[in-house]
């Protein structure tokens, strides 16, 4: 791990555990290059980790202060009634569409290998191959780690959204924020569940309404919901958890389209901050491969898979096994992970253009 990296980690810890509280200035980049032994431009990269991800801020000629507050209640502040503002200027309008030529070589390499294996049906779950390169993926560049019996194939979000439901039972009350995208409001509706809308602020979901909410279960998009372009902040997402911490509740965290932030490390996730196993995290490769391909992923926590093996396992996969081979091929030989660092260095190349 490079030494920002590590310094980051090591400052970010400290924060959250309160060594540098609210509101705190943190030591200047000179005196941390003095005591680490490092350089300057460390520190520098470092710290500004920790400004994308919202634990401090830089003031104009005063230095780096906490803004990540580790209250152990909710942090009650005034409803806002305004449209809400996306907490980063990371989103841009570079295209991020995956080389045809590529995805066409590795169809043809996969043909060429299985043969006809690619017409056997898939494991219910999944094939083995997708999910462990999944499993792989996700511990080496997310912080997630999971077994492969935790990771479930669908044809998409909508999907899954709701094998959830089926899952986690009708008689409990879901949240939503509000807005969000209207494909979850129209699973939560056609399943007949309880619906709660909770207001977007400009950190994410409002902590008075989520403080009094009645839901059981919390679905979220903390990279950035759409369409606001709300990002929950640091605290935000701190908040969350200490939220699912009271009673049997759960966050569904849907990450689609962290891969393409323009941070010089990848988003954080709930589900890799989260001690009492009730985080659900979500994705899927329609933005970073293709629409078309319609597949989709769920990492449930240990005792959650536990369940869904008892009461869903009797469901067959709804992705086509050629499809979940192909996915594997490009995860495994490094062209998915080529395709997203070349779409997130054009990016930043064009916010600084625009700086």
């Amino acid at each position: 791990m490079p030494a920002y990296q590590q310094l980051y980690l090591q400052v970010r810890d400290d924060i959250i555990k309160g060594i540098y509280p609210m509101g705190s200035k943190l030591p200047s980049k000179r005196t941390i290059a003095l005591d680490s032994n490092i350089s300057t431009v460390t520190v520098e990269h470092a710290y500004a980790l920790l400004i994308d991800e919202g634990y401090i801020e830089s003031r104009e000629r005063s230095g780096y202060f906490v803004v990540f507050r580790a209250d152990d209640g909710f942090v009650i502040a005034p409803t806002r009634s305004d449209v809400p503002k996306p907490t980063r200027k990371h989103h841009t309008d570079i295209p991020t569409d995956f080389p045809f030529s590529v995805l066409a070589k590795t169809m043809r390499k996969v043909i060429s290998d299985y043969g006809e294996r690619m017409l056997e049906r898939s494991p219910n779950l999944g094939t083995t191959e997708l999910r462990e390169a999944i499993r792989v993926y996700l511990a080496q560049n997310r912080g997630i780690l999971a077994d492969t019996e935790q990771i479930i194939i669908g044809s998409g979000s909508e999907y899954l959204y709701t094998l959830l439901v089926e899952l986690l039972g009708r008689d409990k009350i879901y949240a939503i924020e509000s807005p969000s995208y209207k494909k979850i409001e129209q699973v939560y509706k056609a399943s007949d569940v309880r619906l709660e809308k909770l207001p977007l602020s400009h950190d994410g979901i409002d902590s008075r309404a989520l403080q009094y909410s009645n839901a059981h279960v919390l679905h979220i998009s903390p990279y950035r919901s759409f369409p606001s372009g709300v990002t929950a902040t640091a605290s935000k997402r701190h908040e969350y958890l200490r939220w699912a911490e009271k009673g049997m509740r759960y966050i569904i965290e849907d990450d689609f389209e962290s891969e393409f932030s323009v941070s010089q490390k990848t988003e954080e996730t709930l589900f890799s901050h989260s001690f009492k196993d009730n985080v659900i995290y979500m994705n899927t490769f329609s933005k970073t491969v293709s629409s078309s391909f319609r597949i989709g992923y769920m990492v449930l926590p240990e005792a959650l898979a536990e369940t869904y093996q008892e009461k869903l396992s009797f469901r067959s996969c709804t992705v086509p096994t050629y499809l979940q081979l192909v996915l594997a091929e490009l995860l495994n030989n490094g062209d998915f992970e080529r395709h997203i660092n070349r779409v997130r260095r054009s990016k930043r190349k064009e916010l600084t253009t625009l700086k």
